[in-house]
């Protein structure tokens, strides 16, 4: 009786009760989430860098899915939403978002975020026949047949800017990413990413406009 009431005492001075842990846990999340705030809150430049070494990363990723699975990938950039997504050929020759794969899903830039994309020395929102380039050969090109008319749910979406082939091979391009807050008296700046033919891509930035 007494080793267990030893036992009993020990415990109790040594154990932690759940609102201690759960205190613990706020404070912890508290402390994480100024350090965050200090290192890419106060200036945007740290930030849109942080959202270009993600893309760089994703794109050299996605290169080696394509190779290891022997599959034909594309990123695919919308200017209108600010987002980009990775997408994969499927048997059908039909553009399908890439599954059970969570990193290469829809990403959605935050606010005050652009594009500018160049393919072959042309800007694409310029360039009207973009997707009808000569980067497409006859197994990745998507036929007149397969645009359909009807509601925007309905409507396939376009194929993809940037082709991520799985013999290694990349679209060459150069990607700007964008950022201009109407706010604020800071001049708008850019990072740029840039793919030649295999990755790893070039990062380069910031740049002032």
């Amino acid at each position: 009786m007494k080793q267990h009431k030893w036992q009993a005492d020990h415990n109790a001075q040594h154990g932690f009760t759940l609102l201690e842990i759960i205190l613990v846990l706020a404070i912890i999340g508290l402390v994480v989430s100024t350090v965050s705030y200090n290192i890419i809150g106060t200036d945007p430049r740290d930030e849109v860098e942080q959202e270009t070494r993600k893309l760089q990363v994703l794109v050299d990723m996605a290169s080696d899915y394509a190779v290891l699975n022997q599959m034909q990938l594309g990123l695919r950039l919308d200017d209108e939403k600010v987002s980009y997504e990775f997408v994969h050929l499927d048997e059908n020759q039909r553009w399908q978002p890439i599954q059970n794969q969570e990193i290469f899903t829809l990403r959605e830039l935050p606010e005050y975020y652009s594009f500018e994309l160049f393919l072959e020395d042309l800007p694409w929102q310029e360039d009207e026949s973009l997707f009808d380039s000569t980067i497409f050969d006859e197994g990745l090109s998507v036929s007149e047949d397969s645009v359909e008319i009807g509601n925007e749910e309905d409507i396939e979406p376009p194929p993809p800017q940037i082709l991520i082939l799985s013999s290694g091979e990349i679209t060459p391009f150069e990607l700007q990413l964008i950022f201009e807050d109407p706010f604020s008296d800071d001049s708008p700046f850019f990072f740029s990413l840039q793919g030649q033919e295999v990755p790893p891509l070039v990062r380069e930035g910031p740049t002032d406009l």
